[in-house]
């Protein structure tokens, strides 16, 4: 009989504890595809005594992550810890130091350690699997890591946190506000208590910069990602993007061109009949412009316990069959360091919305700040109450401006002018335009 892989789970949350739970369920499929038995044999957590609704009898408890990675008990590492330091990373290094192979659902720390991680694995033979890491349940990594092989890609983009997408989803359906929407959202489980990381773009940028080394073939490089969140937007925001045909998302969007690598996660508006628009809720979804494929899409549940653990089992397997890939498709060493593409040289369509105010002259002085930086609009649209042509008001009133093809450092100077001329209440609220 085949010997079983033998693994060690180091961080029994939610998906360690479904990684736990499906290997045992389901041991006699998994045998059958990975060709021999997978058994959990040790796991590591802080607390010995929670319930965690888990069949654990005969395996090894270690209190220590690190001391699990160096077991003899144990041939694989799946390490569901989390962060980019501290135990996961020590954990993840022991392992790769024992010469065990590793298998990880942690964003952070591949976006921060990835490459010297990858070399190290790379020179002790040992394979570093971490689909789960993006994307939760959608194969992204293994799209690009194996399927694409042939392709040389241009772009990867689309949304990468599902509980952004959650709270922009029920903002524009119910006409609710950001506030509103994160509550029910951390309600229901799909934010955090704190959710800084999730809305502020954070998460979404470490996936980036995980999906950017694979398809361009560059190294981490999660402090080049240029960031913004949803914190901003409002429903007005989103009125305007429908009355437009577009709607919003907060997209994670990696090119490569002339002046170098392109990283920037925040919100976009996409043409409402585009592919990575119309997917709502939780969902995640990644479009990948290949020059052999095309444009391939793939959407899926991007979280949650049962989803990330089945990204996991299917690196498990992987391994258990003898495969071993280079971490980031190419050998780690043969990896670039990657030229960052300036955001100010980013060209685009944009949704600028100001709160303007009612004075004379205050119009005009917009449109002449935009012409002077070679900004050309689509359209002007005001909202709120209608103009008294006997009298000004003190209130500010909503100008929406939509302009042509432009360059973001141009539109950052139009706009510091505008709000040195005084006739402006306010940030200007500004949303990038893309065309699909």
């Amino acid at each position: 009989m085949t010997e079983p892989l033998k693994v060690g789970v180091a961080g029994l949350g939610t998906v360690g504890s479904s990684v736990v739970r499906i290997l045992n369920e389901k041991a006699e499929l998994i045998a059958a595809r990975a060709g021999r038995p997978v058994v959990v044999t040790a796991v590591s957590a802080r607390d010995k005594g929670r319930d965690r609704g888990l069949k654990l009898d005969g395996v090894a408890w270690h209190m220590d992550p690190s001391q699990l990675a160096r077991s003899r008990d144990v041939d694989l590492v799946v390490e569901v810890i989390g962060g980019a330091n501290g135990a996961a990373k020590s954990c993840v290094e022991t392992a790769i130091e024992a010469g065990r192979p590793v298998v990880t659902a942690n964003k952070a720390l591949l976006a921060k350690h990835g490459v010297e991680l990858a070399r190290a694995a790379e020179e002790a033979g040992v394979a570093i699997g971490f689909e789960a890491a993006v994307a939760g349940g959608v194969p992204v990594v293994k799209v690009l890591r194996e399927g694409l092989s042939a392709n040389g890609v241009s772009r990867v983009f689309g949304i990468l946190n599902g509980t952004c997408n959650y709270i922009l989803t029920r903002m524009e359906k119910d006409r609710l506000s950001f506030a509103e929407c994160l509550a029910e959202a951390q309600r229901l489980g799909y934010a955090e208590a704190d959710p800084t990381f999730d809305v502020g773009g954070h998460d979404a940028a470490h996936k980036l910069a995980i999906l950017s080394s694979l398809a361009f073939g560059v190294e981490t490089d999660a402090d080049g990602v240029y960031v913004e969140g949803i914190t901003s937007i409002t429903p007005l925001d989103l009125e305007m993007a429908e009355e437009l045909g577009y709607r919003v998302k907060l997209l994670g969007i990696a090119t490569r061109g002339p002046e170098g690598v392109e990283q920037r996660v925040h919100p976009s508006m996409l043409p409402r009949d585009s592919a990575i628009a119309r997917v709502d809720g939780v969902t995640n979804a990644v479009e990948i412009d290949g020059d052999a494929v095309g444009a391939l899409v793939l959407a899926g549940p991007g979280a949650g316990g049962d989803a990330t653990a089945s990204a996991i089992i299917a690196d498990i397997v992987d391994i258990a069959r003898g495969i071993r890939t280079p971490v980031f498709g190419i050998p780690a060493v043969q990896l670039t360091s990657p030229t960052r593409a300036p955001m100010g040289t980013h060209e685009g369509g944009y949704y600028i919305r100001l709160s303007v105010l009612d004075r004379p002259g205050a119009a005009a002085a917009i449109a002449t700040r935009m012409a002077e930086q070679g900004i050309s609009l689509r359209s002007i649209v005001q909202r709120g109450r209608e103009p008294d042509f006997d009298r000004p008001s003190a209130d500010p009133v909503a100008v929406v401006l939509i302009t042509y093809a432009t360059n973001e450092a141009a539109l950052r100077r139009a706009l510091d002018a505008i709000e040195a001329d005084g006739h402006i209440d306010g940030v200007p609220q500004v949303i990038r335009i893309e065309k699909r």
